[in-house]
């Protein structure tokens, strides 16, 4: 008995030497974790739900995904949740965007949150219809050029990974197109196939069914870099030295959230989704896995908030165009 007591005190004492924090991660998880993110369907849900699978299954505690529907906004969610780890939120670049989208914005997108890990990413393809003459971004440009505003583009929701995209795109290459909004991506893609409209950058799994069929023209993939999953594609880097909007999905916990706990959870998540069946579900939707560090999903953050704010103030909310 006197033993059994001796060890348990030397148990706790090695705990105390340890610090607060590897106390805390001891005791966690002990309940079900919340991922809180956009609308059920959508390109978020998806990585949410094969994150929540793979974690669930590390950590020995349920992820339930926690879906809101349009007009709610998750991260005023989670930025007011309790900050133990047990609320997590997966957001794209909207979080950090947003504030210079719309005013009175009720987070901020870098006091509120903690960042967990760059889960995923995705580039998105320029595709076209069919109908359009241009079979390159060379030409695509010189269309756009000869005609100013003669030519659209479709989105689904205004800073959204295809709107900003196409801001991108249409600043660094000089030209103007006009902007179609569509409540939903089938939609934007059947008037896309129909010749309705004549570009969208899309994001890449929801459209390589249509150009494998020949239904629709690809022309270039959004990454900096040729992508391996497209690799007969060419960047729009290739034509606009610079050019790269990828869409990003990134896990955040709300501020003060205990660091041992955030990386636990950031070591279970990238292990999870680089396990071989997750990485190839996701491979399979055109989604690579990441899962990096902290520091890192900071560092783009802080990055892409300077480069797509300038774009936003210079092009959507003060456009001038040629």
């Amino acid at each position: 008995m006197l033993r059994a007591l001796w060890v348990a005190w030397l148990f706790s004492m090695a705990l105390s030497s340890l610090g607060p924090g590897a106390a805390w991660a001891q005791k966690f998880p002990t309940k079900p974790i919340r991922l809180v993110t956009s609308g059920a369907g959508g390109g978020t849900d998806f990585v949410a739900r094969l994150i929540a699978h793979g974690v669930s299954e590390s950590l020995g505690q349920r992820i339930i995904v926690d879906n809101r529907p349009s007009g709610v906004i998750p991260g005023e969610i989670v930025s007011q949740a309790t900050p133990d780890g047990y609320t997590l939120l997966l957001a794209t670049g909207i979080l950090w965007l947003l504030p210079y989208l719309q005013d009175n914005v009720p987070y901020d997108p870098v006091k509120d949150f903690s960042t967990v890990t760059l889960a995923v990413s995705s580039p998105n393809i320029l595709t076209v219809t069919k109908s359009l003459p241009a079979k390159s971004v060379k030409e695509l440009i010189a269309l756009a050029k000869a005609k100013p505003a003669a030519y659209n583009y479709a989105v689904t929701s205004i800073g959204g990974g295809a709107h900003l995209a196409a801001e991108l795109f249409m600043s660094m290459a000089g030209v103007n197109m006009l902007r179609v909004p569509y409540k939903s991506g089938g939609t934007a893609i059947t008037e896309l196939i129909s010749g309705q409209v004549h570009l969208y950058f899309v994001s890449a799994g929801s459209v390589v069914p249509h150009i494998k069929a020949g239904r629709l023209r690809a022309l270039a993939v959004t990454s900096a870099k040729p992508s391996a999953q497209f690799p007969a594609l060419p960047p729009i880097a290739a034509t606009l030295p610079g050019y790269e909007y990828v869409t990003v999905y990134g896990v955040f916990a709300p501020a003060r959230t205990p660091a041992a706990r955030i990386n636990l959870l950031q070591k279970a998540i990238a292990r999870a989704i680089n396990t071989p069946d997750i990485k190839a579900r996701f491979l399979a939707s055109a989604v690579e896995p990441v899962g990096s560090t902290r520091e890192a999903l900071s560092a783009f953050r802080q990055s892409e908030m300077l480069r797509m704010g300038k774009i936003i103030r210079d092009t959507i909310r003060n456009p001038i165009r040629p």
